[in-house]
């Protein structure tokens, strides 16, 4: 373990520090390469080795770890000096006021951590090339406000180191009282399981870092550019939503909705509800220089502009290609490029609420499916049975609304009978053919 000691007059001294803190080699390459090492297991003992080699008294020595004063009778262990951790060695207030016209400890710490004199200390870090590099290396986001303008950022942060090794520091002092807490308290055993098993979920923290520290960051969802009816969207590719789906108001940009047929709505349940408008049977979508016939659910949700769901990835044999973050169409006759998040609006981009509308759009849709929702006005999605599929009015509906489409009446109750009476299935098989 290594920790530095910065002087005054901006000497660097490298202590290395063995596992149990009871030797401290200091290695002073630019004052004396031959020194021995000595045990040092209080403040006192460091500040006379101090006092020897910058020639500063020990009685005019202040030294600060972490904010807080090393006191001569303190051992450095229990004071957790730390890897890496840097001591700062002043002149001793009391003694510097004791002399007439003494400056004033400019580069000191509050006991909250902050500096005393920001500005100061910012500038006698900023003097030390060295000191500044070390620092880049092991709290970068440190060095960057030591570095900057802003003042309040750098006392922010060193009040937070401050907490943060307070804290590890209360830590490390419960697990060395779980040590020696009695084996048959069954709270220090439960408080000594929960430690093992922090220790286990810190440990596996440390390797995601490491080794997977994508998954950290921000995923984007699936969007590409599409024309639907000549207007161009940003489609949400979502092969987790059972139908395509678009709002009230990008139908109505677009000008389908005077082709939206109201026998279809209803309430669609996902995480929440929406009100489902209706049904625009189809439409020409362009995606790269192709068009494609496209049906859509209409639900009246403002955030969620167009949904490019299973249906007519399936129908369009599309494939998502992650490996080259295209998506591909018609077997592969179209490729278009996902889009970056700097080539999407910010509301798309707010992971809380769009996340829960991609979810639950997936949701909505296969209620509104499965269901073909259960209102008077809307035509059953079950159908009938084999048995009275082909008999009674709904069925007579159902074949001269498709016939209406531009399909051949024989095809059109064939496909009916095939699926039960389904309307929307035996729709999707015409169209598919």
């Amino acid at each position: 373990m290594k920790i530095t000691v910065m002087t005054a007059d901006e000497q660097i001294l490298t202590l290395d520090v063995d596992r149990d803190e009871s030797v401290i080699i200091l290695l002073l390459l630019h004052l004396n390469p031959n020194f021995t090492s000595m045990e040092l297991k209080l403040v006192e003992n460091l500040k006379a080795l101090l006092e020897v080699e910058t020639q500063v008294p020990l009685q005019q020595q202040q030294l600060l770890h972490n904010g807080r004063e090393m006191r001569n009778a303190e051992k450095l262990s229990a004071l957790g000096v730390g890897d890496g951790d840097l001591v700062m060695m002043v002149a001793n207030a009391s003694s510097s006021n004791s002399r007439p016209g003494a400056p004033a400890n400019t580069v000191g710490f509050n006991p909250d951590g902050s500096a005393v004199n920001p500005s100061a200390f910012q500038q006698h870090l900023r003097s030390d090339s060295n000191l500044m590099a070390q620092l880049f290396q092991s709290d970068p986001e440190l060095a960057q406000a030591i570095l900057g303008n802003d003042l309040n950022r750098l006392q922010d942060l060193l009040r937070a180191r401050n907490r943060q090794r307070t804290e590890l520091k209360r830590q490390q002092e419960e697990e060395m009282a779980l040590l020696y807490a009695d084996p048959f308290d069954v709270e220090a055993q439960k408080k000594i399981e929960a430690a093992i098993r922090q220790k286990g979920i810190d440990e596996n923290w440390a390797a995601a870092l490491e080794y997977n520290p994508e998954a950290f960051g921000r995923v984007i969802m699936l969007y590409v550019d599409m024309e639907v009816n000549g207007v161009p969207l940003k489609a949400f590719v979502d092969s987790g939503a059972q139908s395509t789906i678009i709002s009230k108001s990008c139908a109505e940009r677009c000008g389908l909705l005077r082709l939206l047929d109201t026998r279809y709505k209803g309430i669609a349940h996902g995480v929440g509800q929406s009100e489902i408008l209706g049904r625009i049977h189809v439409a020409p979508i362009k995606i790269g220089s192709i068009f494609y016939p496209c049906s859509f659910l209409v639900l009246d949700a403002p955030n969620m502009e167009f949904l490019f769901g299973l249906d007519m990835l399936r129908k369009h044999q599309c494939t998502i290609d992650l490996k080259e973050n295209v998506l591909r169409v018609g077997g592969g006759e179209v490729a278009v490029p996902f889009l970056a998040e700097k080539d999407l609006p910010s509301r798309f981009l707010d992971e809380e609420r769009y996340s829960q509308e991609a979810s639950g759009s997936g949701a909505q849709a296969t209620s509104a499916t499965k269901e073909n929702i259960s209102t008077p006005t809307g035509p059953s999605a079950g159908g009938g049975t084999g048995n009275n599929a082909s008999q009674g009015p709904d069925f007579e509906a159902k074949v001269t609304k498709l016939v209406e489409l531009g399909f051949g009446r024989e095809q059109v109750i064939q496909a009916l009978k095939f699926f039960d009476g389904n309307e929307e299935q035996a729709a999707g098989f015409l169209f598919g053919g």
